[in-house]
């Protein structure tokens, strides 16, 4: 399949989700213990003053844990370190896949704010020890933050590529080449979603959840293309509950508790919701994606 990046629904033109080569679900998942979880400089607009509750915060981690477990994903955990404060969001370090060749392979981020690259040698490291193959961006001038700017279409070959804040739209080619697979790339423009995982959910190969007024109108309309089902979060649930931010597992999303308007459309596509508390996680601006990657 040739690779491309699409930018404008114009360019379009012959692509199809259904036509993209099937890509295995993922066997287990990655989590980092919240033992120096902490928020002590602001990278994003839910951060300023917070104070977190350790003993909450681990609590509400081995809650999420255990709804993985439930769900029939085994855990793998990287041990954290000292003061690496935002370990425990392991969606951000690396973006993890298959290539066609079904080797395992491992994208590594470079972080935009320096305080969070300290983290990217210990993912290296544990993701070498697992027998991954490593690749990483070869030029420092740009930023990637892993799976929580380039998220998996369900059962495909096809990345959908976040750019905006955090990460720079220049990455997806040498991360399209490495996988060897196709790529969306979704402009964010609203500040309080700076991650395209805090916006958009996909829930099925035919349906994703996203909150509208993140994305610049290219982008809305590449999404509105190749979901047949686009379901619109509400505005107060979006920034305070995150529902965008769930984790999905077969058909059942794990997500906050307190999205009614988001479990409503979820159930009606089929989808069931595994409501869980991170509001201790709330505080950095994350939720249940952030709290873990993926793993093949």
């Amino acid at each position: 399949m040739k690779l491309r990046l699409y930018t404008r629904a114009v360019d379009l033109k012959g692509f199809s989700v259904k036509n993209c080569p099937s890509m295995p679900t993922p066997s287990s998942i990655l989590m980092c213990e919240p033992r120096y979880y902490n928020v002590s400089e602001a990278h994003n607009p839910y951060m300023g003053g917070q104070k977190i509750n350790g003993a909450l915060a681990l609590e509400q981690w081995n809650d999420v844990k255990k709804a993985f477990e439930d769900l029939g994903r085994s855990v793998e955990t990287i041990d954290p370190v000292e003061g690496l404060e935002d370990m425990v969001f392991t969606a951000n370090q690396s973006l993890t896949g298959l290539t066609p060749r079904m080797e395992r392979l491992c994208f590594l981020a470079q972080m935009r704010h320096p305080g969070r690259r300290g983290e990217v040698p210990h993912f290296e490291t544990w993701f070498k020890e697992k027998g991954y193959k490593i690749s990483k961006l070869k030029d420092p001038a740009f930023s990637f933050e892993g799976m929580g700017d380039a998220i998996w279409h369900p059962g495909k070959r096809l990345l959908w590529g976040g750019h905006g804040f955090r990460t720079d739209p220049e990455v997806y080619e040498p991360i399209s080449k490495a996988f060897e697979t196709p790529v969306v790339l979704l402009k964010l423009v609203n500040e309080r979603f700076y991650h395209l995982d805090t916006c958009f959910c996909p829930l099925t190969q035919e349906a994703v959840m996203i909150y509208p007024p993140a994305f610049d109108p290219d982008s809305l309309e590449l999404i509105l293309r190749l979901f047949p089902i686009v379901l619109a979060a509400d505005e107060r649930e979006a920034s305070s509950r995150f529902p965008c931010n769930a984790a999905v597992v077969d058909s059942t999303a794990i997500m906050q508790s307190g999205s009614s308007t988001a479990v409503r459309h979820m159930k009606a596509i089929g989808v069931v919701a595994r409501e869980v508390e991170t509001s201790e996680f709330l505080k950095s601006g994350g939720s249940v994606f952030c709290l873990k990657m993926h793993l093949y």
